[in-house]
């Protein structure tokens, strides 16, 4: 059901995107805002990836830059759709990393003292989602911002409860330390808010090849950094239909790849220690 309520917007916006000419998109003048927007992609989305990018240099005001990390071994499959959208605003930067963890990593390295928003390849995202992002991180300037969060949980020993059961409590008051932002609807990160350890490549290829949320919450807690939810949010980005048949945050829950990866991620850090003690209200 929730397939064919989606479908109606999918279209209109898709289509309304795919027909506001290259040269208008390219020569419009918005206020900017010092913030830098970075995401990637694999070639499975790129048919629909030029939608994603024309929802992010529509948006009300601009961004400093919206960066494209891709694998450099994809570069001759990249389409014109995409590469013909290339300019002062966005551009296309290539990895040799084959993972989702450069949409934020390499960003931070390029742009270490800009605020950066991640996002992901297969939505539509609402003309004002980056403005009121910004609005939020002006609020909250020291916090990693996110649309969409969970909560932590844990057991009465102080284990964490499996990733499906992270839901806010009803009616107790909140450690903010449990608080983690999940990526589809954007997160926004502050300069120097994660640790230096975010850019260790064999560390996270090691112990959280396939999640990079559950990584950067990790280095956000290590780095005594907190996670909040935006208080006033845009409405929920546009699934593009088509897009999404390889989604490896499916993959990630049918499979408990989360627990996994969080487990592994705890033990190495002693994360829950951190959660648990003195938490902060």
């Amino acid at each position: 059901m929730k397939v064919f309520k989606e479908l109606p917007p999918s279209i209109y916006h898709s289509l309304r995107l795919a027909t506001i000419p290259r040269t208008k998109l390219l020569k419009q003048e918005r206020e900017k805002l010092p913030v830098v927007v970075s995401l990637t992609s694999i070639p499975s989305r790129f048919r629909t990836l030029h939608l994603v990018v024309r929802s992010l240099m529509t948006q009300s005001h601009h961004p400093k830059k919206i960066v494209l990390w891709l694998n450099e071994d994809i570069k001759s499959e990249v389409p014109n759709s995409i590469l013909k959208l290339q300019g002062e605003l966005f551009e296309i930067c290539y990895s040799e990393l084959n993972c989702s963890h450069r949409k934020l990593i390499h960003s931070i390295s390029r742009f270490p003292d800009e605020v950066i928003i991640t996002c992901d390849d297969d939505m539509i995202y609402r003309d004002n989602w980056l403005y009121l992002l910004f609005q939020a991180h002006l609020k909250s300037p020291k916090h990693v911002i996110g649309n969409h969060t969970l909560y932590i949980n844990h057991d009465q020993q102080q284990r964490p409860l499996p990733y499906k059961e992270w839901k806010y409590p009803i009616g107790n008051t909140l450690n903010r330390k449990a608080i983690i932002p999940i990526g589809a609807w954007g997160i926004l990160y502050p300069p120097n808010s994660l640790s230096k350890e975010v850019l260790d490549i064999s560390l996270f290829l090691d112990i959280a090849p396939k999640n990079d949320d559950l990584w950067f919450k990790a280095m956000a807690l290590i780095n005594e950094t907190l996670s909040i939810e935006a208080e006033v949010k845009p409405d929920e980005p546009i699934p593009i239909i088509g897009s999404q048949k390889i989604a490896l945050k499916r993959e990630n829950k049918d499979n408990a790849y989360n627990d996994t990866v969080w487990q592994a991620l705890s033990g190495h850090y002693n994360l829950s220690s951190i959660i648990l003690d003195h938490p902060e209200h």
